[in-house]
């Protein structure tokens, strides 16, 4: 447990994590018990606050616990994004497509636990060859593009790009990094709310998200892109990452690609005429309502770190198959 917390980073994250959680509960009890809210909005609030207490540790304790457990938790978040990806839009009536993804999420993730680099990275353009012709031999030209891209897309988001985090614990110092990542995209979406309500202004993209603002957008570019340079720059102290610009680079990569992310989600929903793609989690909607954030900021964080510490390469290569 003490290497669970040797980065000050991990104690402060978790820690602000707990404070967060007490204080909400305490500004909503308050809310409720003088009245000051209307009886659905507290409803409401007290909904989103328990899927919170539910999903805080779903996502710190397996990051805690280890890296197997850490690669296991996306896995399992991989094939549950999917799951609800494939009813919404449809896919999951082709089973043949449908086996192929999700056998690739779990190949991809089982790459990353192994340590495999070459075969993590393979398995993208491998895998998409593989759905090209999956649903040939059932002699359904119809649809065809239509079916396989949708294929392609969920793989590419569920599987090759949000295997990226679980690729990070084969670092040895990959708590702080990753815990920062799944704190800072929900602070992303609260800076944005925050931001957009207090200033107001022109929508961003009315037709993709009506309520999201220009003053929201760039607000949480700054709150969420500051501190995570400032954890940044504790974490990659003495590193090339470490110089300002790259922190500055990073903290605005996460908070622009996590916006992306959830815009991106919210085309799929307003394509296909939906609100959530889910259900299961209270005041939420579904799980990839919730996680879709991480499907662009992980790859793109790997990437820009493993160039310049070389991020995930701490393992011996291949420590399942032998090399």
């Amino acid at each position: 447990m003490s290497a669970a917390f040797a980065s000050p980073v991990t104690i402060w994250i978790v820690s602000a994590t707990g404070a967060v959680l007490a204080l909400a509960a305490a500004a909503i009890g308050w809310l409720s018990a003088s009245g000051r809210a209307k009886p659905e909005f507290r409803r409401e609030l007290w909904l989103r606050f328990g899927s919170w207490c539910v999903l805080l540790p779903l996502m710190i304790v397996p990051v805690l616990a280890g890296r197997a457990w850490t690669i296991g938790a996306v896995t399992l978040l991989g094939l549950a994004c999917y799951r609800e990806y494939a009813r919404a839009t449809g896919l999951f009536r082709e089973r043949v497509l449908s086996a192929v993804v999700a056998l690739g999420i779990v190949a991809v993730n089982f790459a990353a636990l192994d340590a495999w680099y070459g075969f993590f990275v393979a398995l993208f353009p491998l895998t998409v060859c593989v759905l090209a012709v999956a649903s040939i031999p059932l002699d359904r030209p119809q649809g065809y593009v239509q079916r396989v891209g949708l294929a392609v897309l969920g793989y590419m988001l569920f599987g090759a790009g949000l295997a990226h985090l679980g690729f990070m614990a084969n670092d040895a110092n990959y708590r702080p990094l990753v815990l920062l990542l799944l704190t800072a995209v929900a602070l992303n979406d609260c800076a944005a709310f925050t931001c957009g309500k207090l200033i107001g202004g022109p929508k961003l993209l009315p037709a993709t998200s009506p309520n999201k603002t220009i003053s929201g957008a760039l607000g949480a570019v700054v709150v969420t892109g500051s501190i995570v340079a400032l954890l940044g720059s504790v974490l990659f102290a003495g590193t090339p990452m470490g110089q300002w610009h790259w922190l500055v680079l990073l903290g605005v990569l996460v908070s622009v690609a996590g916006q992306a992310g959830d815009l991106m989600l919210s085309s799929i929903k307003r394509d296909i005429g939906i609100k959530d793609m889910g259900a299961v989690l209270p005041g939420h909607g579904g799980i990839l309502d919730r996680f879709n954030s991480l499907l662009l900021v992980s790859p793109l964080v790997f990437h820009l770190v493993h160039y310049l510490v070389g991020l995930g390469m701490d393992m011996p290569a291949r420590v399942i198959t032998g090399g």
